[in-house]
């Protein structure tokens, strides 16, 4: 099934989130590192570095997107972060878009 406009980008948005840093081959700068931050103390300053990377991994690497706001809610009771990404797609007429992404510790 191929992906088009809004969906394809809403994609392309959650797999810089989720992609780690150096794991896509031959590009080492390419993703975020939001799940080393995963595992430290539930504090303001967390939910601000998240949210920094976030933002500052779309900006680098998703040109069709601009406006970018990262809000984080932490639930220290289940160890997870809620993020919603809202932007605006550059050069066509659509409403903003969000995406919603959950993060949560999962050592595999």
């Amino acid at each position: 099934v191929t992906i088009r406009n809004e969906d394809a980008i809403k994609r392309s948005v959650r797999n810089i989130i989720f992609t780690i840093l150096g794991e896509k081959p031959f590009e080492p700068n390419f993703g975020s590192v939001i799940n080393e931050s995963l595992f430290d103390l539930n504090t303001n300053l967390n939910e601000i570095r998240v949210s920094d990377e976030i933002r500052s991994s779309l900006l680098n690497y998703e040109p069709r997107i601009s406006n970018i706001d990262v809000t984080v809610t932490v639930a220290p009771d289940t160890n997870e972060m809620n993020c919603t990404v809202q932007y605006d797609i550059t050069g066509i007429p659509a409403p903003t878009q969000e995406v919603d992404v959950l993060l949560f510790p999962a050592r595999v």
